[in-house]
């Protein structure tokens, strides 16, 4: 055979190879910007959304816009001060360096930590990987390692059978309550009676949903550990899906104390901020469900590595969101990047701020296929949400007018 017809070894790769080079130059030619070209920040805008949000634009050169919630609940105006004392630093700057830019943020900041950087710093990191994924056409979850799964399970808050009722016909299939109660706040040790009205209130939302639903219970750390102790024993025969948060979340040592002391799982973690406040965590097995809050814990970023250490210790999370649709898009990319992933928080679906709201379907959402965090604002529904003066509750006891968690 004349050596001009042999068909070399190696074709059938270099066939593929050539069938592949078109797609990956029309990949690269859909994405917005090349990464050789130049991308900078151009200014940081923040303005508050009704009912009680902070949100955050990312501008660029580019005319590639970010979004994220650098928010605190009741301190908008601090956060959105804080934001603007880092504006000067990011300006200038490639967004695409989000890394970089976190531990820059958190580290040059020298007294590091605390509520209010670390919800500014994430509401940014949230949106320079907006950009990000934008800036190449893909969702940050791509980013991340792609999809570990194909739908994201959220939950709604119920605190009577008519919500639930009406949240199962939106196709809900997992709650969370507080527990009941007579008076306004719990005392620091509570009545008999107290106790099992909270179980018998509990108990009827069972009977109501069935054992093939999920109810959570959420004690907002407003309960003394001693009471706790004795609630959580009560409702241990309908099964919550768990305890969020039995006591003050600070001293872990004591939330350890109390997950030891019952076979529900506790979850704890919109008041933890970064890797380090959940090592703690982990460490002493204070809870098997971790609750970090996009908006408050450090981003996507710190968020992704959280969630690691959690993997290494067997616990799952739940990530915690009261907030606006912002935190839910970025919460959703999380859930679809991570393999310990339970359940996601949620109190708006972003109707009257999204141009395509999330929609329920058998209690899940479907993966966002646009890029970045894959949602876009409604500029023209939010004309009349913008401003707020929410302030935080300021709440007494009813009977000695004391100072009482809420």
């Amino acid at each position: 055979m004349p050596a001009s017809t042999v068909t070399p070894r190696w074709s059938r790769r270099a066939a593929l190879a050539a069938l592949a080079a078109p797609l990956a130059a029309q990949q690269l030619k859909e994405a917005p910007v090349s990464a050789k070209e130049p991308l900078k920040i151009t200014r940081l805008e923040t303005f508050l959304v009704k009912p009680r949000w902070l949100f955050l634009k990312v501008h660029t050169n580019a005319g590639i816009t970010g979004l994220g919630e650098p928010l605190l609940e009741g301190r908008a105006l601090t956060c959105a001060t804080a934001v603007k004392e880092i504006e000067p630093y990011l300006v200038g700057k490639d967004p695409r360096a989000v890394a970089h830019h976190w531990q820059a943020i958190y580290r040059h900041a020298f007294y590091r930590g605390g509520p209010i950087l670390t919800s500014a710093l994430s509401g940014i990191d949230m949106a320079l990987w907006d950009i990000k994924g934008k800036a190449l056409g893909v969702p940050v979850y791509e980013l991340f390692g792609g999809p570990t799964r194909n739908r994201v399970r959220v939950y709604a808050h119920a605190r009577d059978p008519k919500r639930i009722k009406e949240a199962l016909a939106e196709g809900f299939t997992a709650f969370k309550t507080g527990p009941a109660r007579r008076r306004g706040f719990p005392r620091h040790i509570e009545t008999p009676a107290e106790v099992r009205y909270a179980a018998e209130r509990f108990g009827e939302m069972r009977a109501l949903v069935g054992d093939d639903v999920d109810i959570g219970v959420d004690f907002h750390g407003a309960i003394s550990p001693a009471h706790a102790k004795m609630l959580i024993k009560a409702l241990e025969p309908y099964h919550p899906m768990f305890i969020e948060e039995p006591c003050q979340a600070q001293n872990h040592d004591v939330m350890a104390e109390i997950a030891r002391s019952t076979h529900l799982p506790i979850a704890t973690g919109e008041r933890v901020f970064t890797k380090w406040g959940f090592r703690e965590v982990l460490e002493k097995q204070a809870a098997t469900i971790l609750q970090p809050d996009l908006c408050h814990a450090g981003g996507l970023t710190e968020c992704r590595l959280i969630a690691g250490m959690a993997e290494a210790y067997y616990a799952a999370i739940a990530p915690h969101n009261p907030l606006g649709p912002i935190s839910l898009a970025a919460g959703v990319q999380l859930a679809a990047s991570i393999p310990n992933f339970l359940i996601q928080e949620q109190v708006s679906l972003g109707e009257g701020y999204l141009k395509e709201p999330f929609r329920v379907r058998e209690g899940y959402l479907d993966l966002p296929k646009g890029p970045g965090l894959g949602i876009e604002l409604d500029e023209n529904a939010m004309a009349d949400k913008i401003g707020h003066d929410w302030r935080n509750r300021e709440s007494y006891d009813d009977d000695d007018g004391s100072v009482v968690d809420w």
